[in-house]
């Protein structure tokens, strides 16, 4: 009857490290290239003009269903999901350094409505995305569809798109500064310019 006792096995495997320690044999690392069974794929829209940045929020998603229209329809809600994801974190970030960075009455409040606003906003700005590619594929095994759809939605009409719903809210109004605001938003459309990279 063999019993293995498992707290043996950690000071073992410590034992074997520190001893091999003194020795100084050569490890070198093999290129992801040459290591067997690896295959590398490329995705569609994958180069630099379809990712987001200093001016435009963009993503790219699959969809893969039997029908082909099935297939779009999925790529297209997977894309414009990642984009409203992608735009309502930006906002998130601006509002939170705007609101950490000005004397606003009620911050809590502040921030509250601006989230509430915020979202009206990416719901309005998701029906004026601008399709940028889309491809089409054919899985052999199972002859469904994989479509690919890139899309992409300006910053400067989720710019205004919040200018003008905080001009039509007189609360947020008061403790609005448009330039301000401008400027920490195209500081992080340039941090995710420079993600994009």
């Amino acid at each position: 009857m063999k019993t293995i006792n498992y707290l043996l096995i950690p000071a073992i495997a410590l034992m074997t490290i520190t001893s091999c320690k003194s020795k100084k044999a050569a490890v070198t690392a093999v290129p992801v290239a040459k290591q067997e069974g690896l295959i590398e794929i490329s995705t569609p829209f994958d180069s630099k003009e379809y990712r987001s940045d200093e001016e435009n929020f963009r993503s790219k998603q699959s969809g893969k269903s039997p029908d082909l229209a099935t297939a779009k329809k999925i790529a297209y809600q997977n894309s414009r999901a990642e984009m409203a994801a992608n735009i309502n974190a930006v906002v998130k970030r601006v509002t939170d350094q705007y609101t950490n960075q000005r004397t606003v009455g009620n911050k809590q409040e502040f921030e509250n409505k601006f989230e509430e606003l915020s979202r009206e906003v990416v719901n309005l700005e998701m029906s004026n995305v601008k399709e940028l590619g889309q491809k089409t594929f054919q899985d052999p095994s199972d002859k469904a569809y994989i479509v690919w759809i890139a899309l992409e939605a300006n910053k400067t009409g989720v710019l205004d798109k919040i200018n003008q719903k905080i001009s039509s809210d007189a609360k947020l109004k008061l403790d609005y500064d448009k330039q301000k605001f401008q400027a920490i938003f195209d500081s992080e459309m340039k941090k995710l310019g420079e993600e994009g990279k």
